[in-house]
């Protein structure tokens, strides 16, 4: 499977190891100022190989075997794709307000509040447009276990969303966690494509990835063709499911975690971007923009009564109720981060709508199991 998927998108590969990461402010803001970029490349390569290869080994060795096969069929060093897989992690700690690695935000509406009574999950993924032209939707089959249509990017082993033939969909939000690991661990997204391939039902799923060894935080909303849709709050060391309370069908969340056990290792609620951040994000309030969204989905979420696939799209591209889109409105627009690309995903049919684009804009295409 990785050597498929480094194969077809070997150029993508390559011209991202040499136009993103030259471009990617977070990634260059810790290169010494008297060392070439190549060799500080090299560096980071070789110090998230360090990272990875024995946790790999040690907790998910078909991983391991996936970044092999991504690295052959791309023709690129084992140690560049190691380094596009922990990004995810490294640019996640904020333990100083030195790095954000996107916005996000994801609905998911069941029973009585949805049109047809199927589940469903909407998602927008904010994130850095230099990064939009390597997303891809990929088509999972590991022998024995669950097909999956994920969404991810063209150097990642592991999935930013996906959606299994057991109807099981698991949609990925960054959150600001402060915890590290004792020892480096995978990535959260190589935890959801995992999940995929072995679990059925959101229960099974959450007591997987809560179980692994990890490195990151996030928030996932988790959806299957029974209807049952939860929310789960992850750290490296912790983790908490919240599902709708009792006789409600609609949960929503951002980048910001709802359980006091969870809040005592996120970010303060204070933190401001430091100068060791990007640019456009200095001195902003860390978690300002996700308090600022989740205010709108509650208030949006409580005018509507019942929910289409349309009735969600016009939710995630709110521009908040003077109608200016910014970097607080659920379509994000900012100079730093945008909504890049929008998903919905309906676990009991089996079928994802995606589109590569801002959900005002967005123009879905249909893709099916």
């Amino acid at each position: 499977m990785g050597f498929a998927q480094g194969s077809a998108l070997k150029d993508k590969i390559r011209r991202a190891r040499n136009d993103v990461l030259t471009q990617l402010e977070a990634f260059r803001l810790q290169q010494p100022g008297w060392m070439p970029f190549n060799i500080y490349r090299f560096c980071a390569e070789w110090r998230a190989s360090r990272f990875l290869a024995g946790p790999l080994l040690r907790d998910n060795p078909d991983m391991i075997r996936r970044i092999s096969g991504l690295a052959e069929g791309a023709g690129v060093n084992l140690r560049t794709i190691h380094l596009f897989n922990a990004l995810e992690p490294l640019l996640s700690s904020v333990g100083d307000c030195t790095a954000c690695p996107g916005a996000c935000s994801a609905v998911a509406v069941r029973g009585r509040r949805s049109f047809t009574g199927e589940p469903m999950i909407a998602r927008n993924f904010d994130y850095l447009p230099l990064v939009q032209p390597y997303y891809i939707i990929r088509d999972c089959r590991p022998k024995g276990r669950n097909r999956a249509i994920e969404f991810t990017t063209a150097p990642l082993a592991g999935a930013v969303d996906g959606l299994n033939d057991a109807g099981l969909a698991i949609v990925y939000d960054y959150a600001f966690t402060t915890d590290q690991p004792d020892t480096a661990a995978a990535p959260i997204s190589m935890l959801i494509s995992e999940a995929l391939e072995r679990c059925s039902t959101v229960t099974e799923a959450a007591g997987w990835i809560s179980s692994r060894p990890r490195w990151g935080g996030g928030l996932l909303m988790l959806a299957d063709a029974s209807g049952d849709i939860a929310s789960l709050e992850l750290s490296s060391s912790r983790n908490h499911l919240r599902r709708p309370p009792s006789g409600e069908d609609v949960l929503f969340h951002s980048n910001a975690v709802r359980s006091a056990y969870m809040r005592e290792v996120e970010a303060p609620r204070d933190a401001v971007y430091t100068e060791r951040a990007p640019t456009a994000l200095r001195g902003q309030r860390l978690h300002e923009s996700s308090e600022r969204r989740d205010r709108r989905f509650e208030q949006l979420l409580a005018e509507t009564e019942l929910f289409s696939a349309d009735t969600l799209s016009a939710i995630m591209a709110d521009h908040g109720q003077d109608g200016v889109p910014g970097e607080f409105t659920p379509c994000v627009h900012s100079s730093y981060w945008q909504t890049t690309a929008c998903l919905q995903f309906f676990p009991k049919s089996r079928r994802l709508r995606v589109a590569y684009d801002s959900a005002c804009k967005a123009q879905y295409e249909n893709v099916t199991l």
